[in-house]
């Protein structure tokens, strides 16, 4: 394995020569910059971010100046080559997004990774994130969750993901658009139990920073006849089911759910027959796979 240089704890005055930072940016409230970021956006040799118009704003306001590169979805992979030869060279460069951390649901991934297989240093300077924002603010259970980021669009991709998310044994998280949240509600709903508690945050951080907390129906009932506006980071309570996996075997559950389907019932009869059966879910049932 080779080793990075300065891999100590203690580290120089920043920015250092050929280090990549991930800079954490505000999701929309400027005052949560750390003072940190400050510092290495307005040192290292250029900024790589999404929307140059939209970090130069926030730049001016904090009053830094600095070149920009632009680095987005549809360029990052050709735009990594030179990144990674100008930080071989010595520069110091910072990779930020147009909100909140990057990679997470946002550009990056491919960049850091080459970084890595090239022995470059990366180091981070966290910042906030909707998803953990709205998480310890949601009253779900924090201890274990899985982020979903933006659902896929492609419908079997999309049914794999609901179906995941329908037997979570942990909180689920998932931002969405204002234009598909409603869509979004509505495709849980045939994958959840209508009695799942979802917490809804919109604008984190910003002024018209809101919430919405239920079940899933509640939620839907709420939703449905509105006009959502905003980013909105969705979370959905874990599955809880009446009785423990510990007490039902699962296999011996999956084979009779395919067993009930080979004889001709449909995946839905088959699961509520075995729900009435079991004392388990329904939908629980259903997304056994």
């Amino acid at each position: 394995m080779k080793s990075e240089k300065n891999s100590s704890f203690i580290r120089g005055s920043e920015p250092e020569q050929s280090v990549l930072y991930v800079v954490g940016t505000p999701i929309g409230n400027l005052n949560d910059i750390s003072l940190r970021a400050i510092n290495i956006l307005s040192k290292v040799s250029f900024i790589a971010c999404e929307d140059t118009r939209h970090t130069r704003k926030m730049l001016n306001a904090l009053k830094i100046k600095n070149k920009l590169l632009s680095f987005n979805e549809y360029n990052s992979k050709s735009k990594t080559n030179y990144i990674v030869k100008k930080l071989k060279e010595g520069m110091s460069i910072a990779l930020v997004s147009d909100a909140g951390m990057p990679l997470i649901s946002d550009p990056g991934e491919y960049l850091v990774n080459e970084a890595r297989q090239q022995n470059i240093e990366v180091i981070c300077s966290p910042g906030p994130c909707a998803a953990i924002t709205a998480l310890v603010t949601s009253g779900l259970s924090s201890s274990s969750f899985s982020f979903f980021g933006f659902l896929p669009k492609k419908k079997n991709e999309r049914k794999k993901c609901l179906r995941d998310i329908a037997i979570n044994m942990s909180t689920s998280i998932i931002y969405e658009s204002p234009k598909r949240i409603k869509s979004l509600i509505s495709d849980l709903r045939d994958y959840c139990e209508d009695s799942r508690i979802v917490h809804i945050s919109k604008e984190l951080t910003k002024k018209y920073e809101g919430y919405w907390r239920g079940s899933l129906k509640e939620i839907y009932d709420e939703i449905v006849n509105t006009d959502p506006k905003g980013e909105f980071t969705v979370l959905i309570e874990k599955q809880t089911i009446s009785k423990n996996l510990s007490e039902v075997n699962k296999i011996e559950l999956i084979n009779d759910l395919s067993d009930l389907i080979k004889l001709g019932l449909k995946r839905s009869s088959a699961a509520s027959y075995l729900a009435n059966k079991s004392g388990i879910s329904k939908n629980f049932i259903y997304n056994l796979k």
